[in-house]
């Protein structure tokens, strides 16, 4: 957490006065936006779910501990839960036009901006999908220390586990991703270098 985190004020005081909470969105809504662009192609979903991200930190004010990570590290758990629950929505639904049912309109300019943002952010969805043979919780370790740049202390306090725990975690997943480059292709594509880096070691700590 930075010095500005700390004059500032973090979840628990943004909640409690409107304009430290604006401060606070102002200080992350990007952040929280790559995160959500990484993982979803619609922009109409891309704003939903980033608005609602920031709705949850009204109930999840109180579990920020600035000693277990930064806040952004936080807002990840919360976004990761939040867009797994949304995919799980989806589907259950029968039909692909019950996803955009209710959904406010979008102005023009909104719809490219977050096109824009969703364009730029489609290696780390190409990124996303070369981890879909590993196990839930290896993926979700690697997911975050790889494509979202976490370290694995925030890595382990946005999933909620402890830290040898992702450590354990991050060591499959590398030794998985090995194996997996091994009798693939000897010139892998963009997306899938940046997670051969850290199957052989790259990660941040």
């Amino acid at each position: 957490m930075d010095g500005a985190e700390r004059l500032r004020g973090g979840p628990a005081a943004a909640v409690r006065d409107p304009r430290l909470f604006e401060e606070f969105y102002r200080r992350h809504v990007d952040a929280v936006m790559r995160f959500v662009a990484r993982r979803v192609d619609d922009p109409h979903t891309a704003a939903d779910l980033t608005a609602e991200i920031f709705l949850a930190v009204l109930d999840s004010a109180h579990s920020y501990r600035p000693r277990l990570g930064s806040e952004t590290a936080w807002l990840y758990g919360i976004a990761r839960n939040i867009v797994s629950s949304e995919r799980r929505r989806v589907a259950r639904e029968a039909e692909r036009d019950l996803r955009f049912s209710g959904r406010r309109l979008l102005e023009a300019d909104d719809i490219v901006r977050i096109e824009d943002r969703l364009d730029a952010e489609s290696p780390g969805r190409r990124a996303l999908a070369a981890l879909a043979s590993l196990p839930e919780g290896e993926r979700a370790v690697m997911e975050l220390i790889v494509v979202d740049q976490l370290t694995v202390t925030e890595a382990a306090a946005a999933l909620g586990i402890r830290q040898v725990t992702a450590r354990v975690r991050l060591h499959r997943a590398r030794k998985a991703l090995r194996e997996e480059a091994d009798v693939k292709a000897p010139e892998p594509d963009p997306a899938a270098r940046s997670l051969l880096h850290v199957a052989r070691g790259g990660a941040r700590v």
